[in-house]
């Protein structure tokens, strides 16, 4: 059986690989569409996060790709001929699958209404079989994103059997069984950080991409087993709801991304000193482009996944001259290749790996696949391209901010925003329909009941002559 889902598996990448892809110095090696299950999600998303593995005793290397029914685990040792060694099931029709590993541990997180479980799975008998160890809510029920730093777990957005916290930290002392050390609530008040949506952990700095409550630096004492924030930044120009982040190998620069409203600019800081972080350039791909996750190869290189663009590869050694060094559109249907990004502006790229010893480039397109791509060109190339830099002296407009709580939300959101002009609320579903639309003249202060509102995320929008603000909202019920 296995050998027929091989052949069947490598067949749909030789017809798949025929397509042509838009690209600057980065080759298609191959394209695996494995997921055919018909839970997909309802926006029509079959893949999400991704990680990769490389099994040191046996010199093979993985792919590992957060689906919208489970986890595949696909063997790219050649990588112009990957195949599925494993899949474990997991929430059917997910949006959000999330990876990390420690060790041979795969770690798996996933963001979607109850019910849900977080999962733990051995590697080590790869490319034969997986085992699954724990797959329940024990330890946690939900989580947004994963991070690994040494041996600590972090995890987002957190859901617990009977309470939420907007991060935390677990001991993997013992890989196959976390140890909860503590939750970031504890030290830290909801008005300060209400959600931690991604972090990049580094021994004891931790990057908090907090959507919209900004982009924080805490600091995590080991030993009295408590967190402190040490530094932030927010209201810089073009902010957005911050997302991710990543961090150059000398811990001098952060390349962060913005994902709400789409086609925010990318930001490069510097975060030399945490309680004043610098500005150093912000950069669009392209114009319309809505960056998703970044990650950084050294000090040389940014790898970020680019939603309707693909994947996109930036020469930073002079963070504050960021060249382009190449892409791979892994998105033909829209974006910049096409001139239209038609659709949700979220459809696409969702995650990449770069860090395989092989140097093979992994992306996830949520609707097209798992692509494994070769860029060694793009970090080689002598010429650079210049991007397209947003000039740090000619800042836009700066609007009031829009203050939405509590996000996620449940029953009812609070809105607040400080105008004297008429501005148009608009709630969009993630399939860009209009859920909720009204006029206001001068401040708003609005209460809205969500009890028609299906679980999902949302963007809540505010227009005004002078341009518009928004936000990302998620609500479970």
């Amino acid at each position: 059986m296995k050998s027929f889902l091989v052949s069947l598996f490598l067949l749909l990448s030789i017809i798949i690989k025929s397509q042509t892809y838009n690209g600057l110095n980065v080759s298609l090696l191959s394209v695996i569409n494995p997921n055919t299950s018909t839970l997909i999600t309802p926006v029509g998303n079959k893949y999400s996060g991704c990680w990769a593995w490389h099994q040191a005793n046996k010199n093979k290397e993985y792919a590992i790709s957060g689906a919208s029914n489970g986890t595949y685990f696909i063997d790219i040792t050649n990588p112009t001929t990957p195949s599925v060694s494993a899949f474990v099931p997991g929430r059917a029709a997910s949006s959000w699958r999330e990876i990390k590993n420690y060790k041979n541990y795969c770690y798996i997180a996933c963001d979607d209404a109850k019910p849900n479980v977080f999962q733990i799975v051995d590697m080590q008998y790869l490319p034969d079989s997986v085992h699954v160890i724990n797959s329940s809510n024990t330890y946690f029920e939900r989580g947004h994103t994963l991070w690994v730093d040494s041996n600590l777990l972090y995890v987002g957005g957190i859901t617990f059997s009977a309470s939420t916290s907007p991060m935390a930290i677990f001991s993997l002392a013992t890989p196959s069984a976390p140890v909860l050390l503590k939750t970031l609530d504890t030290d830290i008040p909801s008005s300060v950080i209400g959600y931690v949506h991604d972090m990049y952990a580094r021994h004891d700095t931790i990057y908090a991409s907090s959507g919209d409550y900004g982009l924080h630096v805490l600091q995590y004492n080991a030993t009295t087993n408590s967190l402190t924030v040490i530094g932030s930044y927010k209201n810089y120009p073009n902010a957005g709801y911050s997302h991710s982040s990543s961090l150059t190998q000398n811990g001098k620069y952060l390349l962060f991304c913005d994902e709400v409203p789409s086609s925010l600019p990318i930001h490069m800081v510097d975060v030399q000193n945490p309680a004043n972080l610098q500005p150093l350039q912000s950069f669009y791909p392209q114009p319309q482009t809505t960056p998703h996750n970044p990650y950084i190869i050294g000090n040389n290189f940014a790898v970020v996944s680019c939603y309707q663009d693909g994947i996109y590869i930036f020469d930073i050694s002079q963070p504050q001259n960021i060249k382009l060094a190449g892409y791979f559109d892994t998105y033909p249907q829209g974006g910049a290749n096409t001139g239209t990004y038609t659709g949700s502006a979220y459809n696409g790229n969702w995650s990449g790996y770069p860090w395989l010893p092989s140097g093979v480039l992994i992306a996830n397109d949520m609707q097209n696949g798992v692509f494994m791509l070769n860029a060694s060109s793009a970090y080689t190339t002598t010429v650079k391209s210049p991007v397209n830099a947003v000039g740090l002296a000619s800042q836009q407009t700066q609007l009031p901010q829009l203050f939405l709580f509590p996000n996620p939300a449940n029953n009812f959101i609070s809105l607040h925003f400080n105008s004297t002009e008429t501005c148009v609320l608009e709630i969009k579903n993630l399939l860009g329909e209009t859920v909720f639309n009204k006029k206001f003249q001068g401040p708003l202060s609005e209460y809205i009941n969500l009890s028609g509102f299906a679980n999902g995320v949302y963007v809540v929008t505010l227009t005004t002559s002078k341009g518009n603000v928004a936000k990302k909202l998620q609500v479970n019920h």
